[in-house]
């Protein structure tokens, strides 16, 4: 069976062939002829196998996925190893709809509750953020995705943004939306979140910065159940209905379409604590607070905080201050995604739109999986998935690619990587505080300036300090 063995990355063990089947047969596009060479199942594995080996050309993952595929009983063997025109056009076949769902189907948190660092309370800690792809320079990838310009005229390539919900612990995304990064219509990063909102869970603590907030989408997640902990710009107002001990108070977000005498009456009747139109507004609990031991923090950066969470007691503000650190997790699986799977700076393999699209859902496919053994691994050692390291990982699930086994073998196998990936020299020490500037290595169009020489990490004797805003709290 597919799910029996543990080849290409532990693909196999996250992304079961039923499921895979499901999400072909769903989109269409099942196989035109009965015996063909690359059916579309075997295609959604090369895609994921692609992301695995980011540096081999077709022809070589293609040659790795056949020894697989023999094991699998999957691969005649009066076939040939496909040449790159053929595979080509059973991508093209492929496309990019059954990968976005066999996503669907596959992409849930990992972590147990014995997982380090997964919860805060009753609520699973997961991270809404994006991040930009470069694309090949090709005419039909330039017209789909755009490419951002500045003084010296339009970027050198065309970028893809992708949004995600994460989970913190364990850094799989799972939810993602994609989109032009060049202002195109729906390419925005609130645009792209909105897709994903109205699909949270309950039991979930989204975390989410200051660029994400808007009234409206606000309620889409609250209306889910989900608990919110979100940062909003200072231009949002925040009446203080009441403080709290804890150093938080009551507020209200009223609807910026409510105006004047409307929300004057509205805010009266919020400080009655009368119940509100959930459309016009809706009860929060604020965080204010700064760090003033940080390079690049201080009096002048404030941070403002706004939680679905109204009881205190459940959720104190520095704790909620401290857990919203835990949005920095997303940054670091992005990281895992685009420097170490696909290679630093480098620029996708595909020249279509459509192949695009299909080749980011096979990387968040293959990081999902390898995120998924590695919070496996972590939990059952006892550590934080932290610890672990991504590229030794990495190198160990591409080493343990080869002929399939028996079943009863692979279990084997599987429970050999799992100890391999927790080993003591696969593991980086427990995580330092520290700080880094607010910069980038390569110039993208944003705010942030590009890094110099002597930007470089700070690290601390202890955690950051959280000075609240309200001095009534308690130290």
């Amino acid at each position: 069976m597919l799910t029996d063995w543990v080849s290409l990355g532990v693909l196999a063990a996250s992304v079961p062939r039923d499921v895979v089947d499901d999400a072909v047969a769903g989109a269409g596009k099942g196989a035109r002829r009965a015996k063909g060479k690359l059916p579309p199942h075997v295609m959604v594995y090369f895609v994921m196998a692609l992301a695995l080996f980011a540096d081999d050309d077709y022809e070589e993952v293609a040659a790795r996925l056949t020894e697989t595929l023999r094991g699998w009983d999957c691969w005649d063997e009066a076939w040939e190893v496909p040449t790159r025109g053929g595979i080509t056009q059973a991508r093209q076949r492929l496309g990019p709809e059954p990968m976005a769902g066999v996503f669907a189907q596959v992409a849930e948190p990992v972590a147990g509750r014995d997982t380090i660092g997964a919860f805060f309370g009753a609520w699973r800690l997961m991270s809404l953020d994006g991040c930009e792809w470069d694309v090949p320079d090709t005419g039909a990838n330039r017209e789909a995705f755009g490419s951002r310009g500045g003084s010296e005229g339009p970027g050198a390539y065309p970028k893809v943004r992708v949004v995600t919900v994460s989970e913190c612990a364990s850094h799989a995304a799972v939810l993602a939306a994609m989109g032009p990064a060049a202002g195109g219509k729906g390419g925005g990063e609130q645009s792209l979140a909105r897709r994903l909102l109205p699909q949270l869970d309950e039991d979930w603590l989204l975390i989410a910065d200051r660029n994400f907030y808007c009234f409206r989408d606000w309620c889409t997640a609250a209306d889910t159940g989900a608990a919110l902990l979100w940062r909003v710009k200072s231009d949002i107002r925040l009446p203080v209905l009441g403080l709290l001990p804890d150093g938080s108070y009551r507020s209200v977000l009223v609807n910026p379409k409510i105006t004047w005498n409307k929300r004057k009456a509205l805010l009266e009747a919020a400080g009655r604590g009368d119940g509100l139109e959930e459309d016009q507004a809706r009860y929060v609990r604020v965080v204010e607070y700064d760090v003033p031991d940080r390079e690049g923090d201080g009096d002048d950066d404030l941070i403002a905080l706004v939680t679905t969470i109204t009881d205190a007691q459940l959720a104190p503000a520095r704790a909620l201050a401290q857990a919203y650190h835990q949005r920095w997790e997303h940054e670091g699986g992005n990281q895992q995604l685009k420097t170490y799977l696909r290679g630093p700076g480098k620029v996708l393999r595909s020249r279509s739109p459509a192949l695009v699209e299909q080749e980011i859902w096979g990387y968040l496919l293959t990081h999902y999986a390898l995120s998924a053994l590695t919070c496996a691994a972590a939990t059952a050692a006892g550590i934080d998935p932290d610890r672990v390291k991504f590229t030794r990982t990495l190198r160990i699930v591409r080493r343990a690619v080869g002929p399939a086994l028996p079943p009863d073998h692979a279990v084997v196998l599987r429970a050999q990587i799992t100890a391999d990936i927790t080993k003591a020299k696969n593991l980086n020490p427990p995580r330092r505080h520290r700080s880094y500037p607010r910069v980038v290595k390569r110039g993208r169009h944003n705010s942030y300036r590009i890094k110099k020489p002597a930007d470089h990490g700070t690290r601390y004797e202890g955690p950051a300090t959280i000075r609240l805003a309200n001095n009534q709290a308690a130290a």
